[in-house]
């Protein structure tokens, strides 16, 4: 290779850089997978994402997983990693919200509106309801929450198939695996093999807000990365996925 060829691959490599490394919800990945790409153009940059469930993610910080950046899907982990020490100072902020809904395969369309008492049980007959893990995962947690709120958690808590992740709950629903589920509405905007069959009132589980927050010790990078969350570009991406921005 040229002298000047082999310089200027070099230098493009020294350029491009790894910016930092995202720990995100699992929903987030159709939005935040092409918010990321926008800024690896914009600052030549290469952004490492690793998406799955908030507690999962919250225990490998804690554990010392190499993150810069933590995007929770509650409240409740962004607290857990704070609590633990582990959140850069003055770098949380509520990004996103969202709203609970209940899928159906496409092809096998089912209606129901979710209300104290409504017949869930009925609709599921042999069959079970694919949540995110209940006691843990965000979006099983809204659920659950629901659920009981609306008086019918006893009738379908032994008819659980619960999920890894929000995101493994849809799948079970779009491969026919599960006759009913509850996802996020931003996952079922992303998946045609489902469809909405109810939306569940926003009064019947607590308010979903996913927080964001640079790590202690992320990398400089992770400035940028936090203010171009907030940018107009980034806030029409997360609106075309179905995200109300914070």
């Amino acid at each position: 290779m040229p002298r000047v060829s082999l310089l200027a691959g070099l230098f493009l490599f020294a350029c491009t850089v790894h910016a930092q490394t995202i720990f995100a919800a699992a929903s987030l990945k159709n939005a935040l997978d092409e918010i990321v790409v926008g800024f690896d153009n914009e600052k030549n940059t290469k952004a490492i994402v690793s998406y799955g469930a908030s507690p999962a993610l919250a225990k490998q910080i804690e554990s010392g997983a190499p993150a810069d950046i933590f995007i929770s899907a509650d409240l409740d982990w962004m607290d857990y990693v704070e609590k633990k020490g582990l959140v850069a100072p003055g770098t949380r902020k509520d990004l996103l919200g969202n709203r609970l809904v209940l899928i159906a395969p496409a092809k096998q369309p089912m209606k129901l509106r979710p209300a104290p008492g409504f017949p869930i049980s009925a609709a599921l007959k042999n069959g079970r309801i694919a949540l995110a893990e209940p006691n843990s995962v965000p979006a099983g947690k809204y659920a659950k929450a629901a659920f009981e709120k609306l008086g019918v958690w006893d009738q379908i808590s032994g008819k659980v198939a619960a999920a890894e992740n929000v995101r493994a709950a849809l799948l079970l629903v779009a491969r026919g695996e599960a006759p009913l589920g509850v996802v996020y509405q931003t996952d079922a905007n992303s998946e045609p093999n489902v469809m909405v069959a109810g939306v569940f009132p926003a009064d019947s589980h607590p308010p979903i807000v996913y927080p964001v927050a640079a790590l202690k010790g992320a990398k400089a990078a992770a400035a940028p990365f936090l203010e171009f969350l907030a940018s107009p570009a980034s806030r029409r991406v997360f609106e075309k996925y179905g995200f109300t921005v914070h």
